[in-house]
């Protein structure tokens, strides 16, 4: 009796971890070489030399039109960049970070005396909000969760990232 209820506990632990999700996929294709952000079409690509491997609808800052040029004006950075970092436990699922501001951000920025900002990332939807449209994040670029989930297992630290306007 005592073994069967072992293997009933065994089994029943073996079927919920199997049910459990993991945000943290893996990705074993081609190497994303470059990510392309067109925000006048709302579409990301991620290419491997070039060829288009994935595309995405994207969401963009608050304000889209326009190059980033301080912070807190809603603006979504626009020239090439690399993505410099990750944070599994953001505010928002996932999110990797683009290394705006460059030198020449932060040299325009300063220009006028306002501050260039920073923390702009590639990120799914808020952890703790809903009901978002669209063009509503504070200058990043924004895709589904599920979506952030492969970008986040393809697109390596040190992709060069490009945004057109």
């Amino acid at each position: 009796m005592r073994i069967l209820k072992t293997m009933v506990l065994v089994a029943l632990a073996s079927g919920l971890t199997g049910c459990t999700k993991s945000k943290f996929k893996t990705y074993n294709g081609p190497e994303v070489t470059r990510v392309i952000v067109d925000k006048s079409e709302r579409e990301m690509f991620l290419l491997h030399h070039e060829k288009v491997l994935k595309s995405y609808n994207v969401d963009l800052g608050f304000a889209p039109n326009g190059h980033k040029e301080f912070e807190g004006d809603g603006k979504t950075p626009e020239g090439s960049y690399l993505i410099d970092r990750r944070n599994p436990n953001s505010d928002f699922h996932l999110s990797i970070g683009i290394s705006y501001p460059n030198e020449r951000d932060i040299a325009k920025a300063r220009a006028v005396g306002r501050d260039p900002g920073g923390d702009i990332f590639i990120h799914g939807r808020p952890n703790k909000r809903s009901g978002i449209g669209p063009d509503w994040t504070a200058g990043c670029i924004s895709v589904k969760n599920r979506e952030m989930e492969d970008i986040y297992a393809m697109v390596k630290d040190g992709t060069l990232v490009t945004i057109t306007p």
